[in-house]
């Protein structure tokens, strides 16, 4: 037991090592961040990126380690490097600095959902700055950004698996706030219960719709299961938790079995293992990206009752050069079988192709509301997470 002191604390003093040498990498990376903002014209280097984990993994190769997972580690430091830089040219503590609560974030849920996960995972260098603040409802999370009382709300907007959560677009259309970024995050689904029950013994499953949707194959590959919709998943384990009742298991996040005490019976049950949701933050602060970020424009808008309307829109967003990411119809409130397009593409309100086409298009248009220009993580430019195609 003693050697196995001593070598936990040899352990400890390494891990510390690399902290310290993280903490010099990133200085180094403001360093750059500082050139960068005063002169060049790009944010990212992606050939840089590629040779840089090309490196990486040579060099786990010649130290004996693991080369996959050396990198994908370093992939994660690249993702930190990026994001310090990011911020530096979005300027983001002069947009905040009339905001009197931007330290705190609204989201859906109790402790431990996804969408606070996903809001730790934005906010990540500030993290200890940050409060997290839960509500009953999507709505909730918003309106407590609208009256001031946070700084920005997080809102889950679409899954890989179930697709667009239309709420949150309606959402979107009516609030005067704006989205000033989004954040990516996989799911990654698993049965949780009391110690000691096990996949056989459990009778009923709680959870948020969206997650039993997400399950759907393995919920029916289940026999005699009653299936509960919860109001989120990490409320599910918390009732699993109060319940006491080992016959009852939540589908939840690992994180949010440990937070409520539940073993984990089976991971990752999601139907598609590439199973990633896309959320948006939004804020009454100003950000509208440096064009040297990689970034996205997302409008909502009619089109006029005519023939060809909605690709004359698309042609025009393409003439000057803004690729789109996304096109959504939704019903529009009261009007049968009109629709409300909601369209993203890659680009900066602060760039003057983008500028003109929206004027233009505004034109073109009975109605147009721009929700927000901010810095993209599901554009090939944009993205930093490892993401399977």
């Amino acid at each position: 037991m003693k050697d196995l002191r001593r070598l936990r604390l040899i352990l400890d003093g390494v891990d510390r090592q690399i902290i310290e040498k993280l903490q010099e990498r990133q200085e180094t990376v403001a360093e750059i961040a500082g050139i960068k903002r005063k002169g060049l014209n790009f944010l990212r280097d992606h050939e840089r990126e590629s040779a840089l984990l090309d490196r990486i993994e040579a060099w786990a190769r010649e130290f004996d380690l693991d080369p996959f997972r050396t990198r994908e580690i370093f992939r994660e430091v690249i993702a930190m490097s990026l994001k310090a830089q990011e911020e530096a040219l979005l300027g983001r503590e002069r947009a905040e600095r009339n905001l009197q609560f931007s330290h705190r974030v609204a989201y859906q849920g109790t402790n431990g959902p996804y969408s606070q996960l996903a809001a730790k995972k934005y906010f990540a260098n500030r993290a200890e700055q940050m409060e997290f603040i839960g509500h009953s409802s999507f709505a909730e999370a918003l309106g407590s950004t609208e009256a001031g009382e946070t700084g920005y709300a997080m809102l889950p907007i679409e899954n890989t698996t179930a697709g667009s959560i239309n709420q949150t677009y309606e959402l979107l259309r009516k609030t005067d706030l704006r989205i000033v970024g989004e954040e990516i995050l996989h799911i990654r689904h698993c049965l949780a219960a009391l110690e000691g029950a096990t996949r056989q013994s459990i009778r009923r499953i709680l959870s948020h719709p969206q997650a039993l949707t997400q399950c759907s194959l393995f919920l029916a590959s289940q026999k005699d299961l009653e299936v509960i919709s919860f109001r989120d998943t990490a409320a599910a384990a918390r009732e699993v938790r109060d319940a006491g009742d080992p016959s009852q298991a939540a589908i939840a996040s690992e994180d949010a079995a440990e937070i409520y005490g539940l073993s984990v019976i089976v991971r990752d049950i999601a139907d598609q293992n590439e199973n990633w949701t896309r959320f948006v933050i939004v804020s009454a602060a100003d950000m509208t990206p440096d064009p040297r970020i990689p970034s996205k424009i997302s409008l909502v808008y009619t089109t006029p009752h005519r023939e060809g309307a909605l690709a004359d829109s698309l042609r025009l967003l393409s003439e000057y050069g803004l690729n789109l990411c996304k096109l959504e119809s939704r019903p529009m409130p009261n009007r049968p079988w009109e629709y409300l397009f909601y369209v993203d593409v890659e680009g900066s309100l602060a760039t003057e192709p983008a500028a003109l086409a929206i004027a233009e298009l505004r034109r073109e248009c009975p109605y147009l509301k721009v929700l927000g220009s901010y810095p993209a993580r599901t554009t090939p430019a944009g993205i930093v997470d490892r993401v399977e195609s």
